[in-house]
């Protein structure tokens, strides 16, 4: 066909096209810089991202917002590898806080994509432009925590876990938009928060990705081209093009200041969360 490939089923379509390649080309690129440099896995924007191109090409709206959900959380299983890598050669990565953190994240993301697929699209990119919204103001308010606070411990950690990957998963982003600010509260410094968020993207991500498409399997009008909410044709795109970016995001935010970096981080969030504001409230 001319312009592209397309592939039609039960009334729905998707164009193949070379615009539609170089479309997501450059949103991942952008996202695997932004992983990088935020140690937002990139999910903040593709999710918002992903609604807009998955919309203009007349996918079921009941399910647009769970897909781009779901296919940014298996782009950020290949984002926070490159991501985590740049950051880990700087020595920004604290492991020993990952390895406390993932057990309750695991199973937080799964429970969270199984409570994505009862709840509306509407009230999923709602519930998106609050918690983002949120945490753009507190980058903004950049209000100093008391020196005496630590991280919690055992159980606490495990708990702190358990919200970051339900959460994360429900807004199909890798965490940091929770994570980079429990850290900071926490006292640990931005760069370290950016680094360790980076490398809880991925138990969050692959638990989400898994928890989607356990979630969308059954249903009956899902588009050719999906694996449950995944969309296949749209990960290979953005996860190549995003794992050759983070590299530059990740090198980027070893050269900035703590204030460059919070402003950034918020303005960043702040922009999306009005974007999925209007469309949680258009749907």
């Amino acid at each position: 066909m001319e312009g592209g490939a397309r592939v039609a089923e039960r009334g729905v379509s998707f164009d193949l096209s070379w615009q539609l390649v170089v479309e997501l080309l450059l949103l991942g690129s952008v996202a695997g810089f932004l992983a990088g440099l935020l140690g937002v896995g990139g999910g903040a924007m593709l999710v918002p991202f992903m609604t807009i191109l998955m919309s203009f090409k007349r996918m079921p709206e009941q399910h647009v917002v769970k897909m781009a959900i779901a296919t940014s959380l298996a782009t950020i299983c290949f984002t926070s590898i490159s991501s985590v890598r740049a950051h880990h050669r700087r020595g920004a990565v604290r492991w020993p806080l990952v390895k406390l953190l993932a057990p309750g994240i695991v199973i937080g993301a799964l429970i969270g994509a199984q409570v994505a697929k009862a709840l509306p699209s509407k009230v999923l990119a709602l519930l998106f432009a609050g918690f983002i919204g949120w945490s753009a103001v507190q980058m903004f308010a950049d209000r100093k925590p008391r020196p005496t606070r630590q991280l919690p411990a055992g159980a606490g950690l495990f708990a702190a876990g358990g919200a970051i990957g339900g959460l994360s998963s429900l807004m199909g982003a890798g965490g940091a938009f929770i994570s980079v600010p429990f850290m900071v509260a926490c006292n640990v410094p931005i760069i370290n928060a950016v680094a360790t968020s980076a490398a809880l993207g991925f138990p969050i991500a692959l638990a989400g990705t898994v928890g989607y498409i356990i979630a969308g399997w059954s249903l009956p009008d899902m588009p050719p081209g999906t694996l449950g909410f995944l969309y296949l044709p749209a990960l290979l795109t953005l996860a190549a093009a995003s794992m050759l970016a983070a590299p530059f995001g990740a090198r980027a935010a070893h050269r900035m200041n703590v204030g460059q970096l919070k402003r950034a981080f918020g303005v960043l969030l702040l922009c999306l969360a009005g974007y999925m504001l209007y469309k949680g409230l258009s749907l």
